[in-house]
């Protein structure tokens, strides 16, 4: 792993870093470019104009790793409200929810985080759109695939996320192709051991492509969450070699990342989606960024410099 990303990493989980970040003068123009905002107003207003550019959109509310039962309550009550306002605004269509599981329980009892999840659910259904469950720390992804599961039998819409860094991602990817299946396949952006995940760039790009082909070649509907322009190229011929027709796949992207190449794909056809996290919880979300593309720490520290 490239030594600065694995300092990023470390650094997301420093509560001592934290406090220096969240008290520099700089930081808001950092979190400006990548969260919008930190409440449902803010975020709605925020997918409202990229739904305005032609883009589809998904809704991360920050916040993970919740200690108890009271945070957990609140993650939830966070989402129903968030759509309630969807569909209140006529964005329900074009925009759905992502759901941590560890900030709705999973850490404490994975029933609790069953139950939170199905209200979640439940919620989007009667909105008009659906959920996705991210992917977390790789210890986590056999319960995540549990849970997914339990609530495909409700909501066969549910979207699944598969990190291509990860070794076991390729038997999973196996598992998840088939009908109607939904599949966000990203990189990762997790620190995790070199028995469980691949540590050259290379390696997870070439496990990345294969994925991507698996779910090329299945029923369902492959959502591919990447920047890279490389792959971004190589998945437009892979798309064509497979006989896709627009609509039956999607491309994802970060929100505040490459919003330029978000339009121009879209102008072409494309279905593109913009993750859009928001809330209070920014720091750790921020550190991944970083971590994942580990040039903007040129522009992070610059912000964190600036006195203006």
């Amino acid at each position: 792993m490239n030594p600065l990303r694995s300092m990023i990493l470390a650094a997301a989980g420093n509560d001592t870093v934290r406090r220096l970040v969240a008290t520099a003068p700089g930081t808001r123009a950092v979190v400006d470019r990548f969260v919008a905002g930190e409440t449902v107003a803010d975020a709605v207003t925020a997918v409202g104009r990229l739904v305005d550019d032609g883009l589809f959109a998904t809704l991360d509310h920050l916040g993970e790793h919740t200690v108890d039962e009271a945070q957990a309550e609140h993650a939830v009550r966070t989402y129903l409200g968030l759509l309630d306002r969807l569909q209140e605004e006529g964005l329900s269509s074009r925009v759905e929810v992502s759901v941590k599981l560890s900030a709705v329980g999973l850490k404490l009892d994975e029933k609790l985080a069953l139950d939170n999840a199905f209200r979640i659910c439940a919620a989007a259904g009667q909105c008009g759109t659906t959920v996705t469950l991210d992917m977390e720390e790789h210890e986590t992804t056999d319960a995540t695939l549990r849970l997914l599961g339990e609530l495909r039998h409700t909501w066969p819409w549910v979207g699944a996320v598969l990190q291509s860094y990860l070794r076991r991602t390729e038997d999973d990817v196996a598992a998840l192709a088939g009908p109607d299946s939904r599949v966000r396949l990203c990189k990762g952006a997790y620190a995790a051991p070199a028995a469980v995940a691949y540590r050259r760039g290379h390696d997870v790009d070439l496990s990345y492509l294969w994925c991507a082909n698996r779910l090329l070649a299945g029923e369902g509907y492959p959502m591919f969450a990447t920047h890279d322009p490389r792959l971004i190229r190589i998945l437009g011929e892979r798309v064509r070699w497979y006989g896709r027709k627009q609509g039956s796949y999607e491309y994802q992207m970060l929100y505040g990342v490459r919003p330029a190449e978000q339009r121009r794909l879209a102008s072409e056809g494309e279905t593109v989606r913009v993750y859009v996290p928001f809330g209070e919880q920014w720091f750790g979300y921020l550190m991944r960024r970083l971590a994942e593309r580990p040039a903007n720490l040129g522009f992070f520290l610059r912000a964190l410099a600036s006195r203006s």
